[in-house]
């Protein structure tokens, strides 16, 4: 398809004092057009207050003047535009495709003062171009630049270029409902369905002559939403009781402008979330079904299972409902998106901002008790407890035993979303003492280690110094700083019964020895 120059007497004359002035002038809307590529593009003025600034000259060609020399702008001080400011004019002229195909639209105008936009972005260079239908109209407007510029001067070249190819429509999947009523446009063909302002994070669709009870496919093609790790492939529209439809979505790895943050009561992982605007009443469409899918290597990452993946969708109140969800274990392909990733679908009848999460396990701790609450040194204790899981996800968990702080116990409980366990774990304290009992952190009671008073009593005696009952020396454990100085006894080895059989013996053997005497001087 041909590109047409046009000429832009584009002045924008800059003054240094003065506002730029919209004054109400007059619209061409139905009448005279600048046409071209081929006669498939018409240009006009755009009806509004700022298509003034845009007419067609004596050539029949547009032309947009922001200065004194524009013939519509009958306010004698205007002057132009004000120098060392930025801001934007929108509205200024159409671009209406008459053609019977898709047709891709841009203007070429390099110049970093004055920039063509389009629903404020730049229509500038084939990257940023528009996608028309058939009879589709686009609105172009200015933004503009004035920073650095010098009072008096041109701003801007003298030429603008719009140009144009042709797009291929996007293809359509068979998607015939099994009901038998037909799934395309009218008399039995496809919808025409295009794709505006394409980004990596965001669509806007369009179909036209959808058959009443049809279906629409839009091709997403792997639309961002937490970057490449979790992409939106497509949206299906079925039971389309209107001939044409609209729907804009915006993906982001955070809460979108339009809605909250998740919350749901299984506390399940937020991971993406989605944004669905679109123009037809509720009882138009009767479904939607999403088709997204996530890398394998980043739901291992984030240790999900693709089965704990899942999908939200939050209600007008602001509340978050979960949607039932399954993984597509052989799906269609899809242009841009790897076949080895995991594939997922949801279906839903109502539409608004949807959040995609990945369930997990949640223990929680319940009605711990301590028993007994004093012990001795060494001796065991015993804690028993109520475990739950109130996520989303089956899963296990290590409940760990503390006394201050330090682990003295241990026990792994496995459960299933929802299920409930009693645990009793052990543990022993070597040291006497008051202890915090705790299980994963949250205290559950005290334990008392020993008996600190009659140790106490005992310290005292032993120190006393003082002589026991019978007048024997106060006893002490080894080591003990009580008794470290008091002399050492040792040990006789002969008790009371030894003591008495030994003083008979000496006793006879004195007798025998004077006997053995006296019979030695007879």
């Amino acid at each position: 398809m041909p590109t047409a120059r046009r000429t832009l007497t584009l002045t924008l004359l800059l003054v240094a004092a003065g506002s730029l002035i919209f004054t109400t002038g007059a619209a061409v809307v139905d009448g005279p057009a600048d046409t071209a590529a081929d006669g498939n593009l018409a240009v006009q003025p755009a009806d509004g207050p700022n298509g003034q600034y845009a007419y067609l000259n004596n050539d029949d060609e547009i032309a947009i003047d922001v200065s004194a020399s524009n013939p519509n702008i009958q306010d004698p001080s205007f002057e132009g535009v004000n120098v060392g400011t930025t801001g934007t004019i929108d509205e200024v002229f159409t671009i209406t495709y008459t053609g019977e195909q898709f047709a891709r639209v841009w203007i070429a105008y390099p110049n970093e003062s004055v920039t063509f936009v389009a629903d404020g972005e730049s229509i500038e260079g084939n990257e940023s171009s528009v996608t028309l239908a058939p009879n589709e109209t686009v609105t172009i407007g200015l933004a503009l630049d004035t920073r650095g510029a010098t009072a008096g001067t041109r701003l801007g070249a003298n030429e603008f270029s719009i140009e144009a190819e042709l797009a291929e429509p996007e293809d359509m999947a068979d998607s015939s409902p099994e009901t038998g009523e037909s799934a395309g446009g009218v008399d039995g063909g496809e919808p025409s369905v295009t794709v505006t302002s394409p980004s990596e994070t965001s669509r806007g669709f369009r179909a036209t002559d959808v058959a009443r009870g049809g279906s629409v496919r839009f091709e997403a093609d792997g639309m961002h939403l937490a970057g490449g790790n979790v992409t939106l492939d497509w949206l299906d529209l079925s039971g389309v009781r209107t001939e044409s439809v609209e729907v804009n979505a915006v993906g982001s790895p955070n809460p979108v402008a339009s809605g909250s943050a998740l919350a749901a009561p299984t506390s399940p992982r937020p991971i993406s979330y989605l944004s669905v605007d679109h123009d037809f009443a509720p009882d138009e469409v009767d479904e939607m079904t999403i088709r997204f899918s996530a890398d394998r290597n980043y739901l291992n990452a984030i240790g999900a299972e693709p089965e704990a993946v899942t999908l939200y969708r939050q209600t007008d109140a602001g509340e978050w409902a979960e949607k039932p969800i399954a993984v597509v274990d052989d799906p269609t392909r899809t242009p841009g998106v790897s076949a080895d990733r995991v594939h997922f679908r949801a279906t839903t009848t109502e539409f608004s901002t949807f959040a995609v999460a990945a369930h997990a396990p949640r223990f929680d701790v319940t009605d711990a008790t301590v028993t007994p609450g004093a012990t001795e040194p060494g001796e065991a204790v015993t804690v028993r407890a109520t475990v739950r899981n109130g996520g989303g996800a089956a899963g296990e968990r290590t409940v760990t035993l503390t006394a201050d702080g330090d682990p003295i116990g241990n026990e792994t409980v496995a459960l299933a979303p929802n299920e409930t366990a009693t645990v009793a774990l052990r543990g022993t304290v070597e040291t006497a003492g008051t202890y915090e009992i705790a299980l994963d952190g949250t205290p559950v009671g005290t334990l008392t280690v020993g008996d600190a008073g009659d140790g106490d009593a005992r310290e005292s005696a032993a120190g006393s110094g003082s002589p026991q009952a019978g007048g024997s020396a106060p006893a002490t454990e080894p080591g003990d700083d009580a008794g470290r100085d008091a002399p050492t006894e040792e040990p006789g080895g002969v008790d009371l019964v030894d003591f008495g059989g030994l003083l008979a013996a000496l006793l006879l053997a004195v007798i025998g020895l004077a006997l053995f005497r006296r019979v030695s001087r007879s």
